[in-house]
């Protein structure tokens, strides 16, 4: 720890701060960071990544308390301390050096946790793939979370101090709020699969689901999306992809499930292929004018993995989306088979494509006229 009545401008943390009230602010921010404990390195890091104003906002999600080297933890929780790494690094945890004291008492309950669940009966593996899964999506939320927060608390004339400050008393009133939403938002998600799941006699006399499923599946595009991208302004762009997202997202409603967005894309499965052809036509149909998106839909055994879906249908449905013409769906044989007559289907020819073995019956499917 560096000690108190560092000589900051000497060492250079004043260095481009030009403005009177500024200058004052940073050094007031820098005795304060000092006196909870950041070292100067820290500080010089931090300025010169030019996050001085995060730092108090790191040091609440840290939290406060002990710190813990791997090697205290991993008994503590009753791991085995390789486990304990493989699993910090499915978290994405940065590693600590040998005997470094940087587990903080979270992480030690994630541990307990860990243990935990690994005492019900989840496999080690199961365990490790779950954590991945988590990470990413947890990623993606506090990317998120991070991008409104910051622009909401933002104010004109803000100093780094003022800033710093705010965000740090802003996340302890935040913090205990997110932790229940989180937890209810994947208790709906969970209810969601449980009731999407078939689970017949089968599978019962051999006590496991097996692992390929018969699913529909399907991806929605923009098209032209890159050269439009070299036409219109970033903002612009941001708009054109975040209405497209909520189109998705919006006609994602059980048994379909949005799987994830890619960029310009969307992959959509449903155990119910009508159900699927009924979510692809709402968002390339009624897109208020807009013809710029179009979909393709497969369906088959597929592979689940970790939130995703691997196979045939997922490869061919990729492969008819590529294949659409703008303000069109279209679909395999499978698809039009399973979804029944419920909707207008036109023959447009057997195909081949790309990495998909043998010739493909494709179909164009609109809304049925009443």
């Amino acid at each position: 720890m560096c000690s108190v009545g560092t000589d900051f401008e000497a060492e250079g943390l004043l260095d481009g701060v030009t403005d009177d009230r500024a200058r004052r602010a940073r050094l007031d921010l820098l005795r304060d960071l000092e006196e909870e404990g950041f070292t100067l390195d820290e500080l010089r890091r931090a300025a010169a990544e030019d996050r001085l104003a995060l730092l108090p906002l790191e040091h609440v999600l840290e939290g406060e308390g002990p710190r813990y080297t791997e090697e205290e933890v991993a008994p503590e929780a009753g791991l085995d301390l390789e486990f304990l790494r493989e699993t910090r690094r499915a978290l994405g945890a940065p590693r600590p050096l040998r005997g470094e004291r940087s587990l903080t008492h979270e992480d030690l309950e994630l541990a307990r946790a860990a243990r935990r669940l690994l005492d019900a009966g989840l496999g080690p593996e199961a365990f490790l793939e779950m954590t991945r899964v988590m990470s990413q999506a947890m990623a993606n939320v506090a990317a998120a979370l991070s991008g409104a927060f910051g622009e909401a608390l933002l104010r004109p004339g803000d100093t780094e101090r003022d800033l710093g400050l705010r965000y740090a008393d802003s996340m302890r009133q935040l913090g205990p709020l997110a932790g229940p939403t989180l937890e209810q938002m994947l208790n709906l998600r969970m209810r969601e699969q449980i009731r999407q799941a078939v689970v017949g006699q089968a599978e019962l006399r051999k006590g496991r689901v097996p692992g390929a499923q018969r699913i529909a599946v399907g991806f929605v595009d923009i098209v032209g999306f890159t050269s439009l991208g070299e036409r219109v302004p970033p903002d612009e762009l941001g708009v054109v992809v975040t209405r497209f997202e909520r189109r998705v997202e919006d006609v994602a409603q059980a048994p379909v499930r949005l799987v994830k967005t890619i960029g310009d894309a969307a992959m959509l499965t449903s155990p119910v292929a009508a159900a699927l052809v009924d979510a692809a036509l709402d968002v390339v149909e009624g897109s208020e004018g807009d013809d710029r998106l179009r979909a393709g839909l497969a369906a088959g055994e597929a592979l689940p993995r970790a939130g995703d879906w691997y196979g045939r249908p997922v490869n061919l449905a990729s492969r008819l989306t590529a294949f659409a013409r703008r303000g069109t769906v279209v679909a395999a044989r499978e698809v039009r088979e399973a979804a029944g007559d419920g909707f207008a289907w036109s023959f447009a020819g057997r195909r081949r494509f790309k990495g998909v073995r043998g010739e493909v019956d494709v179909y164009r499917v609109h809304r049925a006229v009443r």
